[in-house]
């Protein structure tokens, strides 16, 4: 499942009046192969670009796929040695925790299937059934550990971490940790749709409004759902996006594989989101819910009622239906 950095659509609304006891500071760019944009409401003018710079460094040389020096190609090509940073420990605790909630369909090893379905950073491979047989024997949360001296056990050097699928929440994670020290008490942290909301929008005297993208707009970009948030993340997953098209036989292949079969996923779940204490928690999740079938995703929020969701799918008859933890829908707009 690459998840070279997934842009899933989330816009965030906000008015432009600020009254004149607060400030609205703005960073907003290019990082982990999306945008970014930060809002952080202070009693003065701020500027925190250096820092946010700095985090976003700091976390590509740790985890990303797409960076041959980082710690995590090195682990991938085989390198034992790495002494892994307190990040990288961060983001394997959280993978293993999200992998044994969802009975092992999130799984950060799948990417040698990543490399080969042709959604990152390796070399694309001609695939049928016994040649994704023999890649799945790389494949599985069990035959990787963390040591207690930070360094990485592969059962096979094969195995190919990808953390793409929970890093870009947890770089929102650190970004809002980053604004905790500095004792910004507001702010709404964007990376790629993901968010991270403290506080309040000064600006409208109201939680922090966010919109969902509609999976299905046929042009442009159309809100399916308005939400409010605060002191919480949200993030969302989707196939409507982020696809490849076979040129030759035109067969469409979504980014999202399912470790079990090691096969990519088209499924009746068109889009998922999904909100939690700790934007990495709600990303691996919003994941997740792609891969597993709707009812065990329902079971799966029924286990953990610290999560909330929303997601679209298609029933029976085809026809676009909404499902709704509760809490979820207590954040809708009406």
């Amino acid at each position: 499942m690459k998840y070279k950095v997934l842009f899933l659509g989330l816009v965030v609304l906000f008015l432009n009046c600020t009254p004149k006891e607060h400030v609205k500071n703005q960073n907003w760019g290019n990082a982990l192969g999306t945008t970014y944009s930060i809002i952080y409401i202070a009693d003065g003018e701020l500027d925190y670009q250096q820092e946010i710079d700095s985090v976003f460094q700091v976390l590509n040389q740790s985890m990303s796929t797409y960076i041959p020096s980082s710690d995590i190609s090195k682990i991938n090509a085989g390198d034992s040695t790495i002494v892994v940073d307190d990040m990288f420990k961060e983001v394997f605790e959280v993978s293993s925790k999200v992998h044994k909630a969802s009975n092992g369909y999130f799984d950060p090893t799948v990417g040698v299937l990543a490399n080969a379905w042709g959604f990152g950073p390796g070399e694309q491979l001609e695939l049928d059934s016994l040649r994704v047989d023999s890649l799945l024997g790389y494949v599985g949360w069990e035959k990787v550990q963390l040591n207690a001296d930070n360094t990485i056990t592969k059962a096979h050097p094969s195995i190919r971490f990808d953390f793409n699928a929970v890093a870009k929440g947890y770089a929102i994670d650190r970004l809002g940790a980053m604004l905790d020290e500095k004792g910004i008490k507001n702010y709404l942290v964007e990376v790629g749709g993901e968010v991270l909301a403290k506080g309040t929008n000064l600006d409208s005297g109201k939680q922090w409004s966010v919109g969902i993208d509609d999976p299905q707009a046929e042009t442009g970009r159309q809100l399916k759902q308005i939400v409010s948030l605060k002191d919480v993340a949200m993030a969302s997953s989707g196939n409507y996006r982020k696809f490849r098209v076979d040129p030759e036989t035109g067969e469409k292949y979504v980014h999202t594989i399912d470790p079990k079969t090691g096969y990519t996923k088209n499924s009746n779940v068109l889009a998922t989101s999904v909100v939690a204490k700790t934007c990495a928690v709600a990303d691996a999740f919003a994941t997740t819910f792609m891969v597993m079938d709707l009812e065990d995703s329902k079971q799966v929020l029924e286990n953990h009622g610290e999560l909330e969701a929303y997601i679209i799918y298609l029933d029976e008859n085809g026809q676009t239906q909404e499902f709704f933890t509760p809490g979820f829908g207590a954040l809708v707009k009406n």
